[in-house]
């Protein structure tokens, strides 16, 4: 099964700084970026990422070199991001909302690191990079006086743009990278598809390490609008609310967890601010629809909610699906839709064969958006990457291990990870079913299932429950369960909780949910 999506002819040199060149030129007035009352205008925010190209490539830093970025959200990250691309090189982020534990690991797995900018607040996280660690404020001076012109570096769409850390199936840090030609595509896409355009100012609401967070970065610089950035290291929903209150925002990116806080935020303070906006662009994470649907259907909501599904190596976004066409009791799982340009979705069996229309198979990705693969690594994951040959042709493909079928409407449903599964009582189950169907019973605010183990070691499920009320009942829970799954996908306990932890990046933070299963069973065993 294949779903193919619209071919669109792309520039000779699909390079997506360059548009902010044009910007700069056509619109130097504009206001490019907003941050805590400073505003910067396209002009200007190119002549200071031009100036810190000039440094780089004096340094020998130039076309396919990676750079570190280690900086809270500021101009100064959008000047380090777009001076390393305009050198040619490659910007990797070094998110700094990361405990510096994580940021020592992932140190390490970056080959040929040329060096990290950081600020006084964040250079500590990583002093003991091998490499230097530079502040773009000492260099004020010496940037100063550098040229302020378009270094006008060659570079081609199939250089590396940017590559992000995920943690892919083994749990260990993998650096995957992405081509300047697949990330032009997403952003000509979203410009196109969805008429993205000079007033569709943007604010970013996820952390700077998140995949999703580098397209929400870029996407409203692309089309000529004003990047808003909050002045927080982590997601914030009061200050979120209180800008998208308080300016002309018109389009979000970021995960479900998020949207999902912004909402409860909304509804709890009878606000507007989201149901005035164009776009909310979401995914990452199982939708739990049944957290946004009252708000969804309030009326005078003009917001059109963009379900999206991708992975961190193939550009991030590969299919999408307007929300307002999803209809649960005629879906059980809402739908991510059809694919971007010049991006196809292949629906595999374990052979790499087709499967037929309505059949379930592993989720693969063809075009455009196929990253270049991991960066320095030589393990089992970089057999994801591989090829296929599609009437006659060999085609570079990405084995994403999630599962998938595609309705009847021709829209791809995505049903879990084909890894996710887990083996209870010797059956395997995948947790995001029961999750779904704990959402659906009344009383359930929102839910979270988990592998833990008893003290004899066996894996069983924990789920967490954010009740709409009071505290609810195991008993009550696990009967009305029943009626709706078989009694091996039952979890063996239920912890009512306050809200679901987030990580950094905006998704459930299934980690810290397990910690807190075994601290509180600790605490009763003492």
């Amino acid at each position: 099964m294949i779903l193919q999506g619209k071919r669109v002819d792309l520039p000779s040199a699909p390079v997506v700084h360059q548009q902010v060149e044009a910007h700069a030129r056509n619109t130097p007035d504009a206001i490019a970026v907003f941050y805590a009352g400073e505003r910067v205008t396209y002009a200007e925010l190119n002549a200071r990422a031009n100036r810190f190209a000039h440094h780089l490539i004096s340094r020998g830093h130039g076309r396919g070199a990676k750079v570190g970025v280690c900086l809270d959200y500021s101009v100064d990250l959008l000047v380090a991001i777009l001076g390393t691309l305009k050198a040619g090189a490659a910007y990797v982020p070094f998110d700094p909302a990361y405990p510096s534990a994580r940021l020592q690991l992932l140190l390490g797995q970056v080959p040929d690191l040329a060096l990290i900018v950081a600020s006084p607040a964040t250079a500590p996280l990583v002093e003991s990079a091998a490499v230097d660690v530079i502040d773009l404020a000492p260099l004020a001076d010496h940037l100063a006086g550098l040229p302020d012109t378009d270094p006008g570096v060659p570079v081609t769409g199939d250089d590396v743009c940017y590559a992000v850390f995920t943690s892919g199936s083994t749990g260990t840090p993998k650096l995957t990278a992405v081509r300047h030609e697949g990330w032009f595509n997403l952003m000509n896409w979203l410009k196109l598809e969805y008429g993205l355009h000079s007033g569709s100012n943007n604010l970013v609401v996820s952390a700077f390490g998140f995949d999703l967070s580098q397209r929400a970065l870029m996407t409203p610089l692309f089309c000529g609008a004003t990047q808003h950035l909050m002045a927080t290291r982590n997601f914030d929903a009061m200050m979120a609310y209180r800008m998208l209150n308080e300016h002309d925002i018109r389009v979000v990116h970021c995960a479900s967890s998020t949207l999902y806080l912004l909402v409860d935020w909304e509804t709890a303070r009878g606000g507007d601010a989201l149901t005035r906006l164009d776009y909310v662009l979401f995914g990452g994470e199982a939708l739990k629809a049944e957290r946004l649907t009252n708000w969804a259907r309030r009326e005078g909501n003009t917001c059109t909610l963009l379900h999206q599904y991708g992975v961190a190596e193939c550009t991030d976004v590969a299919t999408s699906y307007d929300l307002a066409d999803y209809r649960p009791g005629e879906h059980d799982i809402a739908p991510v839709g059809r694919p971007a340009y010049n991006t196809d979705i292949h629906l595999l069996d374990e052979d790499l064969n087709e499967v037929g229309p309505g059949e379930q198979g592993e989720i693969c990705i063809s075009g455009l958006s196929v990253g270049a693969g991991y960066l320095g690594g030589s393990g089992p994951e970089n057999a994801k990457f591989t090829t296929l040959v599609v009437d006659g042709v060999e085609r570079r493909v990405y084995r994403t291990g999630d599962r998938g079928q595609v309705n009847e409407a021709g829209e791809l449903v995505v049903l879990g990870r084909m890894d996710a599964q887990v083996k209870v009582r010797g059956m395997r189950i995948d947790p995001t079913d029961i999750e779904r169907a704990l959402g659906r019973l009344v009383g359930v605010r929102e839910a979270a299932v988990v592998v833990t183990h008893n003290d004899a070691g066996e894996a069983e499920l924990t789920a967490f429950v954010v009740p709409t009320g009071g505290d609810l009942a195991e008993d009550d829970l696990r009967t009305r369960l029943l009626w709706t799954l078989p009694r091996n996908m039952v979890p063996a306990r239920f912890v009512n909780i306050l809200r679901i932890p987030l990580s950094p990046h905006g998704k459930v933070d299934r980690k810290a949910l397990a910690e807190v299963c075994r601290n509180q069973f600790a605490g009763a065993a003492a």
